[in-house]
C-alpha cells in the first residue's frame, strides 16, 4: 500500500512539473465546446456587421459556444474599425490586423494559431457564404444528422436529414453547387477544380470554396505559405485525414467587389504543381527528380556513346565516310539530355540534404490515438488487486 502511495505521489510531482510552463501547447489549450469562427478579411467593411450579427443568430439557435477572429489582411477601407467596435460589443470577437497585405493564407494561418476551439471553421467576409450552414458542416464533420438552421437549403437538407448516418470525419468542405458569380468566375473556376481532383486524387467539387470547417488537430499538423489555403483538404488527406464535403447555399454579392482575377488560374496551376510535388515527394525530393535526371543522363549518354563508336568506325572501315559530330543535330541533343539528367540528379541531391537537415522541425507521420501510458509498477499492482 506504501508502496502504491508513493507510485501516485510521484505522478502528481510529475504532471505539475510538466504544467509550470507559461506556454500552453496547442493541445492543451484548446476548449471542448469551443467552436472557432475565423474569417480573412480585406476591404469588406459594410459586410462585416451584418456577418457577425448572423454569426451570431445561429450561435444562439443552436446553443454554440463560439469565438469569432476577424483578421483584418491590410484593408484600405473602414473594416479595422468594425472589427474593433464588435471586439467592445462582444467578447467572443477577436481581431487581428496585419500592418500590409499579406494574402489569405496568412490571414488564415494566424487565425488557426489565435483559435482555441476543437472545431474551426473558416468562412468568407463578403456575405456570400451562407452561416445558417454551420450546423451542417458539423454535422457532417461529427456523422451525425444535421440540425436544420434557419436560411439554410431546404431541399438539400431534408434529404441530408432522411439518409443515413455517416462515418466521421476531420475536414468538410463546401460545395457552392449553384454560384451566384459571372461566368468568367465560374468556367476557370470548374476548370481548376476539374484539374485538382484528377492531379491530386481528392475528389471535391468545389476546392476553392472559403467555408470550410476543421478539427484543431488537422491545423497543427499543417503549414500554410503562399496560396496553399485551397489545398489544406489535399494536405490534410494526404497525412491520413478523412476529407468530405456537404452542399452549400452560395448568395450573390451585396458589397464590394471580388479580389480574384484571371491570374487566379494561372498562380493556382502552378500552386497545384507545388502540392502534388510536397504530397508525392516532399519527404523524398531525389525519388521524383533522381528518377526523370537518370532517365535524361542515361539517354544522352546511349546516344553519346553511339556517335562515338559511329564516329570511330567511320574513320577505321574502309567504305565509310567520316562523320562530323558538329555537324549533326544528334549530338547537341543528347549533350543537352546528358547534361539536363545529370543537373536534375544534383538538384535532388542538394533537396536530400536539406531535408535530412530540417526532417527534425516537422514529422513525417500523423498519429490518431495513442493508448494511455502507464508504468510497469502501476499494471503490477492492478493484477495484484484483481
Amino acid at each position: 500500500m506504501t508502496r502504491w502511495l508513493c507510485l501516485q505521489s510521484w505522478r502528481v510531482v510529475r504532471a505539475c512539473s510538466f504544467g509550470r510552463s507559461s506556454t500552453l501547447s496547442p493541445a492543451s489549450r484548446h476548449s471542448s465546446d469551443l467552436i472557432s469562427v475565423v474569417v480573412p478579411v480585406l476591404d469588406e467593411e459594410e459586410s462585416l456587421r451584418a456577418l457577425y450579427e448572423q454569426i451570431d443568430t445561429v450561435a444562439k439557435q443552436q446553443d454554440y459556444t463560439i469565438e469569432l477572429i476577424f483578421v483584418d489582411d491590410g484593408s484600405d477601407d473602414g473594416s479595422w474599425g468594425v472589427i474593433e467596435s464588435l471586439a467592445v460589443e462582444d467578447a467572443r470577437v477577436r481581431g487581428i490586423r496585419f500592418r500590409r497585405n499579406f494574402g489569405k493564407a496568412a490571414a488564415l494561418s494566424v487565425g488557426f494559431s489565435a483559435a482555441r476551439g476543437t472545431r474551426i471553421f473558416t468562412m468568407d467576409a463578403d456575405l456570400q457564404d451562407d452561416p445558417a450552414e454551420i450546423p451542417k458542416l458539423l454535422a457532417r464533420l461529427d456523422g451525425e444528422t444535421p440540425r436544420i438552421a434557419a436560411g439554410a437549403n431546404s431541399e438539400h437538407d431534408a434529404a441530408m436529414a432522411n439518409g443515413e448516418s455517416l462515418d466521421p470525419c476531420d475536414v468538410v468542405s463546401g460545395w457552392k453547387r449553384t454560384r451566384h458569380d459571372p461566368w468568367h468566375k465560374v468556367i476557370p473556376s470548374r476548370i481548376f477544380n476539374w484539374m485538382v481532383r484528377v492531379v491530386t486524387g481528392v475528389p471535391l467539387h468545389d476546392h476553392n470554396c472559403g467555408m470550410k470547417c476543421y478539427r484543431s488537430e488537422v491545423l497543427r499538423e499543417i503549414r500554410l505559405y503562399g496560396e496553399l489555403h485551397r489545398f489544406v483538404p489535399v494536405l490534410a488527406q494526404a497525412r491520413g485525414f478523412k476529407v468530405a464535403e456537404v452542399e452549400i447555399n452560395h448568395r450573390p454579392r451585396k458589397f464590394g467587389r471580388s479580389k480574384f482575377g484571371m491570374s487566379r488560374m494561372l498562380k493556382g496551376f502552378l500552386d497545384l504543381m507545388t502540392v502534388k510535388f510536397i504530397v508525392g515527394y516532399g519527404k523524398r525530393p531525389q525519388h521524383w527528380l533522381g528518377s526523370v535526371g537518370l532517365l535524361s543522363f542515361g539517354f544522352g549518354a546511349v546516344m553519346l556513346t553511339v556517335l562515338a563508336v559511329w564516329w570511330v568506325l567511320s574513320r577505321n572501315l574502309p567504305g565509310w565516310t567520316p562523320i562530323h559530330l558538329h555537324e549533326r543535330a544528334v549530338f547537341f541533343y543528347s549533350l543537352g539530355f546528358l547534361l539536363f539528367g545529370g543537373q536534375l540528379m544534383s538538384v535532388g541531391f542538394l533537396a536530400e540534404l536539406l531535408i535530412a537537415h530540417h526532417s527534425h522541425d516537422s514529422d513525417t507521420y500523423s498519429i490518431a490515438a495513442e493508448t494511455p501510458e502507464r508504468l510497469p509498477d502501476e499494471r503490477h499492482h492492478e493484477r495484484n488487486a484483481s
